[in-house]
């Protein structure tokens, strides 16, 4: 779509995050009209935040994004997953520490922004000092009962019941209800004790939308078939044969939704314990400055003794590249 919006696609599936830069190649149309009445009519706030930049909004919401935990119902209980320092005291865990995706969970606990407060000011850089949380991250890095999940290792263990969380989204549910049956909890975001005190982490949120081109001949046609396709009628339909997780607050409060375990996580998780991921073109500076800094947690090269000095160099990192 970016690539050459005039040849592609009138009306086109899309990930929220892109929104920046699907504006910048003008391939996404602004809505309007009855179609964004309809938009904050069947969804909650936050799920109309996720398309919307400058105020204007640019899709239809069809299904939210985040990642949540899950846990071995025989190994926690649930007052204990509650506290992500509750459930490692007893139990081993796993926690992509290296992925940048997961890693602002930590930095946001602490008071962390990116771009402001609502993710939307640019100048606003990506505000990431906070030493206390690369401190537990360093300390969580040298507990005996962690390890870092990359490559499948979080999932492999949490299969095979040798760890009590894993913290990843509603992709791996199916395969995992396979794996655990009854065992198979999930729920929101747990909170962590920074710097003394405990913080209640935050997952990035997002959506999946359907989008319009703005050059294609039949705009009216194609807002409406977009409005249908982000429909109540279609999001049923995208349950039914895929469990893909709604958006629409009618169908929400359906039994079917509102006692299903999975829905229920996804949608704790976004409404309480989730920030909205930035959509500006600058977020895409972040993602390799952010896994590095993760995997020298985990490497070692990040400790107790220089998680001030390192967090300050993170920082400043973050700003050039979101400045330039």
């Amino acid at each position: 779509m970016a690539q050459d919006p005039e040849n592609s696609a009138d009306v086109y599936l899309f990930a929220n995050d892109q929104i920046g830069k699907l504006k910048d190649a003008n391939a996404i149309a602004e809505l309007g009209g009855n179609t964004l009445e309809q938009i904050k009519a069947d969804n909650s706030e936050v799920v109309v935040d996720s398309v919307t930049q400058d105020g204007a909004v640019y899709g239809v919401p069809f299904t939210t994004n985040t990642w949540f935990m899950y846990y071995n119902k025989s190994m926690v209980s649930e007052d204990e997953i509650k506290s992500l320092d509750d459930i490692i005291a007893k139990n081993k865990i796993t926690f992509p520490v290296s992925n940048s995706w997961y890693l602002p969970a930590f930095y946001y606990a602490d008071g962390g922004t990116m771009f402001g407060d609502n993710g939307q000011d640019a100048a606003a850089g990506i505000q990431f000092d906070k030493p206390a949380a690369t401190e537990y991250l360093v300390a969580l890095k040298n507990n005996s009962n962690f390890a870092d999940d990359a490559d499948g290792k979080g999932y492999a263990a949490f299969s095979e019941k040798e760890t009590a969380v894993f913290f990843s989204g509603s992709w791996d549910y199916q395969t995992l209800k396979d794996a655990l049956g009854d065992d198979l909890g999930a729920a929101q975001l747990p909170t962590a004790k920074i710097g003394g005190e405990d913080k209640q982490l935050y997952s990035f949120a997002g959506s999946k939308a359907i989008g319009v081109n703005p050059n294609c001949e039949n705009q009216a046609a194609a807002v409406a078939f977009a409005a249908y396709l982000g429909g109540e009628e279609a999001q049923k339909a995208h349950w039914e044969d895929r469990m893909i997780i709604p958006t629409n607050t009618t169908l929400l409060e359906d039994e079917v939704f509102a006692k299903d375990m999975l829905v229920k996580a996804q949608n704790d998780t976004v409404d309480n314990t989730a920030k909205i991921q930035p959509t500006l073109t600058e977020m895409g500076n972040y993602w390799k400055i952010g896994e590095n800094f993760g995997k020298a947690i985990i490497a070692g090269d990040v400790t107790e003794a220089n998680a001030k000095d390192k967090t300050a160099e993170f920082q400043k990192q973050l700003n050039t590249l979101t400045e330039e």
